[in-house]
């Protein structure tokens, strides 16, 4: 059995799938490491009472929320042994941000991210959502980077918010509406 100890990364560089290795700040391992973050986030969120379509979703993104990662983890030129995102992955994620916002009533005013630990953990997942897409498009100033990747992160954290707000709303408890005091 091998270890999870390999003592490559010791001298602060790491190794991408393909086999070049870059230090362990560069802007790709602050792009896929986020998606990691966020995909432990996920995991916290599920692991509260979250309504049955949410959780369905999460445990969704999960896996491909690993795709994501994967995929910035390896560079245009390299193979890559996971499936790239799919335009299928974003239109998947449209599909559910339009189911979830027929639940919803108008919203007329920004809203505070809280309300249930869960609604709030949701909230938290939108925030680093939005940090991954911004790295991932630093990445991609820089280096070739699948143009799918940046539309998906875009549309997950939308629908990150409006899971936040569905999972309010079926606890039966209002929405706080910012006031600018």
């Amino acid at each position: 059995m091998s270890s999870v100890v390999t003592k490559t990364g010791d001298r602060g560089d790491t190794g991408l799938f393909g086999g070049r290795r870059v230090p362990k700040d560069d802007v790709r391992l602050h792009a896929y490491g986020t998606v990691d973050e966020l995909n432990a986030c996920l995991g916290v969120a599920l692991a509260e009472k979250l309504p049955d379509d949410l959780r369905v979703h999460g445990e969704r993104l999960q896996h491909v929320l690993f795709r994501v990662g994967s995929d910035l983890a390896t560079p245009a030129d390299a193979p890559l042994a996971a499936p790239r995102i799919r335009p299928s992955d974003v239109t998947e994620v449209e599909g559910w941000i339009a189911e979830l916002e027929h639940t919803l009533p108008e919203q007329h005013s920004f809203l505070l991210p809280g309300g249930t630990r869960a609604t709030a953990l949701l909230h938290v997942c939108r925030t680093v959502c939005r940090r991954a897409e911004r790295e991932a498009v630093s990445l991609s100033r820089v280096e070739e980077i699948h143009p799918d990747l940046i539309v998906f992160l875009n549309r997950l954290s939308d629908y990150f918010f409006v899971a936040a707000r569905h999972c309010q709303v079926s606890a039966k408890l209002p929405e706080i509406p910012v006031r600018y005091e």
